[in-house]
């Protein structure tokens, strides 16, 4: 950029990144019907160790005991329902960027076997943890 400040190139480029993110955002959230009748998904994050595989998703206001975590064929599937506390059912509402109704997520499992299905609520998070099971059958 030839003769021109570099401070307006940086901020334009700012400005673009902060508008892409918002159209990210703003999709990730998109109500969409699926075949299982949710119409949204929550992000998640999945970690393995040696011992177990955690997934964390992203269910704020979520009781974890409501929430459906299943394996099938070696995917995990988390289900639920997400609705306003009743406190806010008669609100005037400003602003709503949590998806409300029924959600769900179907995520990929590394290969192997996997113990019992357990939930936690951590932070706003549901985390889902599967201990793994040895070739053997015992844990790792």
């Amino acid at each position: 950029m030839a003769g021109g400040d570099p401070r307006d190139w940086m901020w334009s480029e700012a400005l673009h990144m902060l508008a892409r993110t918002d159209r990210l955002h703003r999709q990730m959230f998109r109500p969409q019907a699926t075949a299982q009748g949710a119409n949204w998904e929550p992000p998640v994050d999945m970690l393995e160790t040696e011992e177990a595989v955690l997934i964390l998703a992203a269910l704020p206001g979520v009781d974890p005991d409501r929430v459906e975590a299943v394996i099938d064929n070696g995917v995990l599937v988390i289900a639920g329902l997400r609705v306003l506390p009743v406190e806010l059912r008669t609100a005037i509402i400003h602003r709503l960027e949590l998806p409300q109704g029924r959600f769900e997520r179907r995520i990929a499992l590394p290969p192997g076997r996997y113990d019992a299905v357990h939930r936690t609520a951590v932070n706003g998070c549901l985390v889902v943890s599967l201990a793994k099971v040895s070739p053997r059958g015992g844990r790792p």
